[in-house]
């Protein structure tokens, strides 16, 4: 239907009238010049000093913005060891930052370094990953022992043999490390002062530095990885479930140039771990790079596949029943106690050092690279199957 002259005129008018009408009320990025509270000047002498700079929360180096929301967590696989311990149920999960991949070798020799030099000899050693996980009397895995962390070649290979405590423990040095740099290049020299003086952040209030980088809890990692996102269509609609971080039950490429290539790195069946010489089904014998197959709907590489990654959260086979349906974690035995598992009997596993990593690896058949299966490992443990990633809280601001 066509309109008249005189309609767009009029259509036009009321749109200028909205959009005059636009609201100037204040947000967190444009506060104002005075405190609608008590309607006293920001900054003035003797008064509350805000930041009128402040844009945003700043994306931290290797972050990917996760949009948070509702979701499904839980096994969409049969539950083959019948443990039932991730039955589905609905939650939701605020915005968050994590990163697009795992963490690397070269990153972690990069906070090796640092912590040499300005940490005791005891914690530095204390941070070394246990390259023994890759020692095995009945297999020739002598090389990796040697070589696997340090050897140029590997470098964006995902770090392994680091336990859940390693893990946390490099989160902690990178929020120092990460701030630290922001505030000498965005600080000026008074930022850079301070920085330099405090060998930490510049206070939370001035909105240059970041929030903690931390381990995922287990819901982030499960609602990252599945990226529903990718099949939502109109009104909250969805057109499926997902079993993996992509759509489908197969493990391959349905269509495109990439046609039938593995889409993550696993043990496709005994003794198989990446096909033939000449036509690889995932062209990795053991770990493979970091950013070696497609990412999800989130921009997020090997949320499947490569490595397990170690997450937040202390194991409880019933958590699904007992943590709050908005940003669950389980971070200590409240409401299910340690004692309840009779640990010193060894008939159980299960004690307030148990902790969830979620994922499948190089190692794993397929159904562990389901987002909703998991398994846990003491937290002082380390394999060469698990690695991890960081996470960040999306603080405020649209």
């Amino acid at each position: 239907m066509k309109l008249s002259l005189k309609s767009v005129a009029v259509l036009l008018a009321g749109l200028a009238l909205v959009s005059s009408c636009k609201s100037k009320k204040p947000n967190s990025v444009k506060l104002g010049k005075s405190s609608t509270a008590t309607g006293i000047g920001y900054n003035k002498k003797g008064g509350f000093q805000v930041d009128k700079k402040f844009k945003g929360q700043p994306t931290g180096p290797n972050l990917v913005f996760i949009e948070g929301g509702r979701f499904t967590m839980g096994a969409l696989e049969e539950d083959v060891i019948n443990t039932r311990d991730n039955l589905e149920r609905t939650v939701s999960v605020q915005s968050f930052y994590m990163d697009e991949t795992e963490i690397a070798n070269v990153h972690y020799l990069e906070y090796l370094n640092g912590i040499k030099k300005d940490s005791s000899q005891e914690f530095y050693e204390s941070a070394l990953p246990d390259t023994l996980v890759w020692k095995n009397e009945l297999a020739f895995n002598d090389s990796y022992v040697e070589q696997y962390l340090r050897y140029p070649g590997f470098r964006m290979y995902p770090v392994v043999g680091v336990s859940w405590t390693q893990a946390n423990d490099y989160c902690t040095w990178r929020t120092a490390a990460v701030n630290t740099n922001l505030a000498n290049k965005k600080g000026g020299k008074k930022g850079k002062a301070t920085a330099q003086k405090s060998g930490s952040r510049l206070a939370i209030e001035s909105g240059i530095v970041l929030p903690n980088y931390r381990l995922p809890t287990e819901a982030e990692w499960e609602y990252a990885a599945k990226a529903m996102i990718g099949t939502q269509y109109e009104d909250e609609n969805q057109t499926n479930q997902r079993i993996y971080p992509w759509d489908g039950p197969s493990m391959r490429s349905p269509k495109g140039k990439t046609k039938g290539a593995m889409l993550a790195n696993f043990k496709r069946g005994r003794g198989d771990y990446a096909g033939i010489a000449g036509k690889a089904n995932d062209k990795a014998i053991i770990t493979t790079e970091i950013y070696a197959y497609p990412a999800n709907d989130f921009g997020l590489y090997q949320m499947a596949g490569n490595v397990n990654e170690w997450v937040y959260d202390l194991y409880r086979p019933l958590s699904n029943s007992d943590v709050s349906d908005l940003n669950p974690i389980r971070r200590n035995d409240f409401l299910d106690e340690a004692k309840n598992y009779d640990t010193k009997g060894n008939n159980s596993l299960i004690d307030n050092k148990s902790r969830v990593y979620k994922g499948g690896s190089w190692a794993d058949v397929a159904y562990w690279l389901a987002p909703g299966t998991r398994r846990y490992l003491d937290q002082d443990s380390a394999t060469s199957t698990i690695g991890f990633r960081c996470a960040m809280i999306r603080a405020g601001t649209k």
